[in-house]
């Protein structure tokens, strides 16, 4: 292990920590053997798995086995198909710089490279960046990038909001893409610190103790190219109206920065019936894009399969087409202007933009309603899991 650490220093320096691994009380030698012989059984190479394999392993261990610590997964991995949703929403091109700055196993920026390949462009182009403050995890991204032929990547451990590892003349360096899952509503986080920011990503404010979640949005806006920047992030529905974070939320939506806000269905979490969003932002939109937010309700592009849910393909075209087309679709997507939103005090909150689809003229079947009254009760019940989720948390965190 050793050996290998040495043979690829620049990429797998350290990559196996400082575990016993002579330590024959933790791993006896008749266990590594049974380990390597039922792997030597399968066909690990690229052309057979050619996704993220170890992130997908990753995943199974934390769902199989609780953390000591008590965190889930979604910490640690975000739903492979959101995933691309995002990607393909940040349309990256060969050459571009994409950063996640709480990057997890590195699957989403294993990903955006796999998109490439899929397309057939030239996926080792690209220059991957990513920090994240686990041990375990931070190993885990550069193996996966590795393994999987990446050679130019940097991924790096550490507290992104105390320590950002990624500067340039001690200043923050600049990316043309950020893709991130940000852990939600931290309270742990040195908020004096960001209050006298030598980086200036305090430039809207200084979030509460208790929900670090502006505090990641302005560092990775401030990460953002001032020309080719832009951003997908995942955020708990909470950042589009909280009180708590309004003044920093107008301030935001007033720089037209916010190109797209996105929500989702429930249950994309492991172990939680908590809804999201998306919000994508561009440091420099195209005219017709200025000075407006695209709000699209995603809430029904969705598949159920037992406790857990994902998109299909056809979810992720019919979003990614609303977006890239920026145009009205009644009960799905609307363009509203910032001027409107900020009337509203700056609530991005998607309901207040977007009804259900007019009903008007349409007669239903007894079994039709039936059915529309049973999705509607099945949505209902969800829709309560997550305010009892989210009514906790306030109470863990105020």
């Amino acid at each position: 292990m050793h050996e290998i650490e040495a043979a690829n220093a620049d990429q797998l320096d350290e990559i196996f920590g400082d575990a016993q691994w002579t330590n024959k009380e933790r791993l006896p030698d008749n266990l590594l053997k049974d380990l390597m012989e039922h792997f030597s059984t399968q066909n690990l190479s690229l052309s057979r798995v050619q996704q993220d394999e170890l992130g997908q392993g990753y995943e199974f261990l934390i769902k199989k086995f609780a953390d000591d610590s008590g965190h889930t997964a979604a910490e640690f991995y975000t739903n492979r198909t959101l995933v691309k949703l995002m990607t393909l929403m940040l349309d990256p091109q060969e050459g571009e710089s994409i950063y996640d700055p709480t990057c997890g196993s590195g699957g989403m920026l294993l990903v955006a490279a796999l998109q490439l390949k899929e397309q057939g462009k030239e996926y080792r182009s690209l220059k991957l960046y990513g920090q994240d403050i686990n041990l375990i995890t931070y190993s885990i991204a550069r193996m996966n990038l590795f393994l999987h032929g990446i050679d130019d990547f940097d991924i790096v451990r550490g507290d992104t909001l105390a320590n950002p590892k990624f500067l340039v003349k001690d200043k923050l360096q600049q990316f043309d893409i950020v893709i991130a899952n940000p852990p939600y509503s931290i309270k742990t986080w040195n908020r004096e610190l960001f209050a006298a920011d030598p980086y200036g990503r305090n430039m809207f404010g200084v979030p509460p103790q208790s929900r670090a979640d502006y505090a990641f949005f302005q560092h990775i806006i401030k990460s953002m190219n001032p020309k080719t920047g832009r951003c997908a992030i995942l955020f708990p529905h909470g950042v589009l109206f909280r009180d708590a974070e309004i003044e920093m939320r107008k301030k935001l939506i007033a720089a037209d920065l916010v190109e797209c806000v996105l929500g989702l269905g429930p249950n994309l979490f492991y172990n939680s019936p908590m809804e999201a969003c998306v919000i994508v932002c561009r440091m420099s939109k195209p005219a017709e894009r200025r000075h407006k937010i695209l709000f699209i309700n995603a809430v029904n592009e969705i598949t159920h399969e037992k406790a857990q849910s994902f998109l299909e393909l056809q979810h992720i075209q019919n979003i990614v087409e609303a977006y890239r087309n920026f145009s009205y679709i009644d009960g799905f997507t609307r363009i509203v202007s910032i001027d409107n939103i900020l009337k509203k005090d700056g609530n991005m909150s998607i309901p207040l933009y977007i009804r259900p689809p007019s009903q008007e003229g349409i007669e239903l079947s007894l079994e039709e309603l039936t059915t529309d009254w049973g999705e509607k009760s099945k949505l209902l019940r969800q829709s309560t899991d997550s305010l009892f989720v989210l009514l906790k948390e306030a109470r863990l965190y105020e």
